[in-house]
């Protein structure tokens, strides 16, 4: 196999990505140009070929920070990436070229973010599960599978007279105002608005915004992304102070009911830990667990990485960010959150 970086062959790279049964929308060429616009990170998309023809790709994008180190990651920000191939000798000979890349830029480590393992007898992760649901031909059967008190709870906020909205850029506004206060609440730094707007510009026949409005005021708001036949939801957050109106259980709800509507067979309610909130969360609308393998090139007998909020390290940082003034998350949070993948 010979390994060559994506330039100008982005056709190529996405008509392959299209083929194969196990990439997922991340594996997409856009997503350099999203990451490489918003973050300013180098991506180095790999491919490997025999006589011309491809048969593996590996989309790597290298992070680098005086704060949390170096590393090449596939692909940061999302919940999916990694080696994608249709010959069993390009997974090895792709995971070896970006070994010899991390080695030669220095970084601590190669993560890969595979759903099923694509490589044997390496460091592999699996902390982290996705949650997925099949979805029926109709709104109505996918309603009425519900057990009777997830519909009492979807209809709990028809009640109260909250509405949906669903668009695209011109969401983008409300999706962002929800977004950054619960991030600056979780005492999580926010994504910048260009990131989203930048998604939005390269995937215009598959991304959406939903939101949750109370009059002028929204309440809850989530970004989705289609891929094929999954329709995935990468980022979703709601007004805490809202709560008792259950805007969260309405913006599923329309969502699962777009994606039916748009003909999508999963939905994908993105990766969670299994037994928190989250995991409870999404594991009441009938979503299945789906097992994922984060594995790892390791520089010096390195351990793997942890970079989870759940770190005890992050605790104290996590404290004073949540005490900030909204301006200033907003205003800082960028530039620190493009060096946590």
């Amino acid at each position: 196999m010979k390994i060559t970086t994506l330039e100008s062959e982005t056709k190529l790279w996405d008509d392959f990505v299209q083929r194969q049964p196990a990439a997922r929308g991340p594996h997409l060429s856009g997503w350099k140009k999203i990451i490489e616009e918003s973050f300013g990170h180098r991506g180095i998309y790999l491919m490997a070929r025999d006589n011309g023809t491809v048969h593996g790709v590996l989309p790597l994008v290298h992070l680098r920070s005086r704060l949390f180190g170096s590393f090449l990651i596939s692909v940061p920000f999302l919940n999916y990436g990694g080696i994608v191939s249709d010959h069993p000798a390009a997974p090895p000979a792709l995971f070896d070229h970006a070994r010899a890349l991390a080695a030669d830029r220095g970084a601590a480590y190669v993560e890969l973010r595979h759903e099923a393992p694509q490589l044997e007898n390496v460091p592999t992760k699996q902390h982290k599960i996705a949650m997925v649901l099949d979805l029926p031909d109709t709104p109505e059967k996918l309603f009425n599978q519900f057990p009777a008190k997830l519909r009492s709870q979807i209809r709990k906020p028809m009640k109260e007279n909250l509405t949906v909205r669903l668009g695209r850029e011109e969401e983008l506004a409300n999706f962002y105002d929800v977004f950054s206060i619960n991030m600056r609440d979780l005492g999580t730094p926010v994504y910048s608005r260009s990131f989203f707007a930048s998604i939005l510009k390269h995937f215009p026949d598959s991304a959406w915004i939903c939101t949750i409005m109370k009059d002028a005021q929204p309440l809850a708001s989530g970004f989705l992304c289609g891929f094929r036949g999954t329709l995935e939801i990468p980022w979703a957050s709601s007004l805490r102070e809202y709560n008792h109106l259950s805007p969260n259980m309405l913006l599923y709800w329309a969502i699962l009911e777009f994606a039916v509507k748009q003909g999508f067979k999963q939905f994908d309610f993105g990766r969670c830990t299994k037994g928190e909130g989250t995991y409870n969360f999404k594991k009441q609308w009938g979503a299945q667990e789906v097992p994922l393998h984060w594995q790892y090139w390791l520089a010096n007998g390195n351990a793997l990485p942890e970079l989870a909020p759940t770190n005890p390290k992050y605790q104290l940082a996590i404290r004073v960010w949540q005490k900030l003034p909204l301006f200033v998350t907003r205003m800082v949070g960028p530039s620190i959150i493009r060096n946590i993948p």
